[in-house]
This record gives C-alpha cells, structure tokens and sequence, in this order.
C-alpha cells in the first residue's frame, strides 16, 4: 500500500500521534510500515541481532537505545540480516554506523545520528514492552507509518481512500 504520513495524519487525525521529527533515513527506502515489536538495550546490540533473526514480515523494529549516541546499535550486518528476514524497516533511538554500506540495503531505518563506534554483543535489555521517547508511547503490534516526511504511530492499520476506484476494474 501507498501511503503518505502527512495524507494519513489529514484522515486520521485522532487515530495517530506523531513521532518528534528528530529521525534521519539511513536505509535504501524512505517509506516503510509494520507493526511495531520493541526493543529496549542500552549500547548493545546482542539482543537486537537475536530478534531480527526471526521473520520479520509485516513488522518494524522499534528499538528504544535511551537515545545513546556514543555507540552506534545498528551496523551493515545488522541491516542486512533484517533485510534478509523480511523486516519492513528499523526505528533506532540511537545511532547507526556504516551509513554508505547501509544505504545500498533495501530497508527502511531511521536513527538520530551516525557513529563509527559500534555497540558490544552482550545481549542484555528487554523485548516486546512499551517504550516512550520522541513526545509518543509505542506499544507492541502498534502500526509504525514512516516516510520521507515524519513517522506516525496508530493503534490499528491504517487505509487510504482511493480517490480513482476505475484502476480496479
């Protein structure tokens, strides 16, 4: 589905919170959409790696790193190992590294900055909880709706209305 955030938060607009526009896109897609599965890790990234092990069809990861720019959470393999599991896209409440290798990977991920310094693999922090930053609350299975204008969070999925329904016949 084609979507716009600006065009969903005009027909939803007491159905989504917006996101504070703090992200950058280091993905190869500006557009992505999923259900939410959150993780909550400060500086490590082991249990970020176990989670995109797993399919991600339909789903984001949101990861909440306490907003830590001082070690980078997500790198090349990290994309590309949510890449080849079918993850929709990455939100980082932290950095990336590898910016010009992560920008060739067909997946959407937004983080606040970029840093050459990458986390440790310990695998501690917590999975599938409710995390708060950027002015909004994300629970898990929330629908996360990101584009090249923002990202907004809704409860449920969210659809367009086709202003030409002649291309379906």
């Amino acid at each position: 589905m084609e979507y716009s955030t600006s065009e969903l938060c005009d027909l939803y607009t007491d159905m989504v919170d917006v996101v504070e526009p703090i992200f950058s896109h280091f993905g190869a897609l500006s557009a992505f959409s999923g259900a939410l599965v959150t993780v909550k890790c400060f500086e490590s990234n082991g249990l970020i790696k176990n989670v995109l092990q797993q399919d991600g069809q339909g789903q984001v990861l949101l990861i909440d790193g306490g907003g830590s720019i001082r070690r980078a959470l997500i790198d090349a393999e990290i994309a590309e190992l949510a890449a080849s599991n079918n993850w929709a896209g990455i939100v980082c409440h932290g950095a990336v590294r590898d910016v010009d290798l992560i920008e060739e990977i067909e997946i959407g991920i937004m983080a606040l900055v970029s840093i050459p310094v990458g986390a440790d693999d310990d695998t501690y922090g917590e999975e599938n909880i409710p995390v708060n930053f950027a002015g909004v609350s994300f629970l898990p299975q929330d629908m996360l709706y990101a584009d090249s204008t923002g990202i907004v969070l809704s409860a449920e999925a969210l659809e367009l209305v086709e202003d030409d329904e002649s291309e379906d016949e």
